[in-house]
């Protein structure tokens, strides 16, 4: 399986111009994607990023036939003309997706800076090898305390799936109970807004409530640094230049199958710069 994590800045460049045309022939680009995670999309939001208020969950999904949309939005607003301002994740997925969940992440209070609602879109997918877990999200920029409440939440979700596979409910056989796969077999992406070795990076991949996740580029490339992820191009927003906050995190089982992991550097269609992770999604035994 391919899967791609970018944060693409509501389709703005660092030359300003917002084209989403240009953010799916990157993608295309840069692999055949099974499954696309993307972050900061925008509906309804006038002038979001310097583009127009059109829906672009829509419009990224239509230049994607074939592949399942599944958008979760952080923030949800009242907009013009009884539309939403929604701001948030999109999962794109060309394999089957057998549920959705949209987790909101917690917001504590934080007097000391500007911070907006985040969350977490989940989808369970078919995959070659059986049902995966695939999380993407985009954490809190400004606020340190939010992105370690952000963190735990969710290693407490990973670590709430695991109990439910070890104590199943009494599920119905037809119908809203009835049983649907949610392995705790995992993939999380997105942009994390830390640089490796960060307090936030330490808490999701040491042991902890649920199985401590792997950094997907220590398996894929150990002992290389982490590319570039952010500031590659855009010098304004990033005065500090290039750095890595965006990644691919894996559980045990997962990070097993790891067969490459690569990043685009040359584009200039967000301030970040597109992930591709190249995995053999695990056999059933292997989630027991």
């Amino acid at each position: 399986m391919k899967l791609l994590t970018w944060n693409i800045q509501a389709g703005r460049g660092s030359d300003g111009v917002v084209d989403l045309a240009r953010i799916a022939r990157v993608l295309r680009a840069l692999g055949d994607a099974d499954i696309i995670c993307l972050q900061e999309l925008a509906r309804h939001v006038p002038g979001s990023n310097g583009g127009d208020s059109g829906d672009q969950v829509a419009a990224l999904a239509a230049l994607f036939p074939g592949y399942t949309a599944c958008f979760g939005a952080a923030v949800d607003r009242a907009g013009e003309r009884g539309t939403r301002q929604q701001f948030g994740n999109l999962v794109l997925s060309r394999v089957p997706v057998l549920q959705c969940f949209r987790h909101a992440l917690p917001q504590p209070a934080d007097s000391t800076t500007k911070h907006m609602p985040r969350q977490a879109t989940e989808v369970v997918v078919a995959a070659p090898g059986g049902a995966l877990r695939i999380v993407t999200t985009h954490l809190e920029f400004h606020s340190h305390r939010q992105r370690m409440a952000q963190v735990r939440r969710l290693r407490a979700i990973d670590a709430e799936i695991r109990g439910a596979q070890r104590r199943p409910a009494a599920f119905a056989p037809v119908g809203l109970y009835a049983a649907v796969p949610r392995p705790g077999s995992s993939v999380l992406c997105g942009d994390f807004n830390v640089e490796p070795g960060a307090p936030e990076y330490r808490r999701l991949t040491v042991p902890g409530r649920g199985a401590a996740l792997i950094d997907a580029w220590t398996v894929a490339r150990p002992g290389q640094p982490h590319p570039p992820t952010c500031g590659v191009h855009d010098h304004a927003q990033w005065p500090q230049g290039a750095h890595c906050r965006d990644y691919f995190f894996c559980s045990p089982d997962v990070a097993a199958g790891i067969e490459g992991l690569e990043f685009d550097a040359h584009t200039n269609a967000s301030d970040h710069q597109p992930l591709l992770l190249r995995v053999r999604a695990p056999a059933p035994a292997a989630r027991a």
